[in-house]
């Protein structure tokens, strides 16, 4: 996934952007489901191995060095496991990547409010091309010829008639 790229929005396509949007949204809640499953099943990898070190460490303190065996003492030892540290790591790594999908999944909302927003700037015409400046006076000048025009030609009518 390129969370980058697919944030971007190309001003000049909404009507392709506004199709686009509701499969980029299912993309990425479907990721950030999956990189749950993978932190949960993270989380739960840890807490076994914990117990197993725990209990490997009750049964076996000698394994460890530990003369006497104390709740600080077995903590410390667990924390200090390779495999703990290892399944740790795992699930930081998972937690990580569950943060930037959600705030990709958050992003994305902000990209649909973006999509609305330049929908309506599209509707106000604020993408239309520039207009030319109306130059009053001459319209003015041009509009009081053909009144004067007018009332000229109309004025002969009546002599002629006359």
């Amino acid at each position: 996934m390129n969370y980058e790229e697919d944030m971007k929005i190309d001003e000049q396509s909404l009507d392709i952007e506004w199709l686009e949007q509701p499969g980029l949204m299912f993309r990425y809640t479907k990721y950030a489901a999956d990189i749950r499953l993978r932190a949960d099943k993270a989380k739960e990898n840890l807490d076994l191995v914990k117990a197993d070190i725990d209990k490997d460490i009750r049964t076996n303190p000698e394994k460890y060095n530990i003369e006497k065996i104390t709740e600080t003492v077995v903590l410390n030892t667990i924390i200090s496991n390779e495999k703990f540290r290892k399944a740790n790591e795992e699930l930081s790594n998972a937690q990580y990547e569950l943060n930037i999908a959600n705030g990709a999944i958050r992003a994305i909302e902000a990209r649909k409010d973006a999509l609305e927003n330049l929908g309506r700037l599209l509707g106000l015409q604020y993408f239309a091309g520039p207009k030319i400046p109306r130059n009053l006076s001459e319209e003015k000048e041009s509009r009081q010829k053909k009144i004067n025009s007018s009332i000229t030609s109309k004025i002969r009518s009546r002599q002629k008639t006359n």
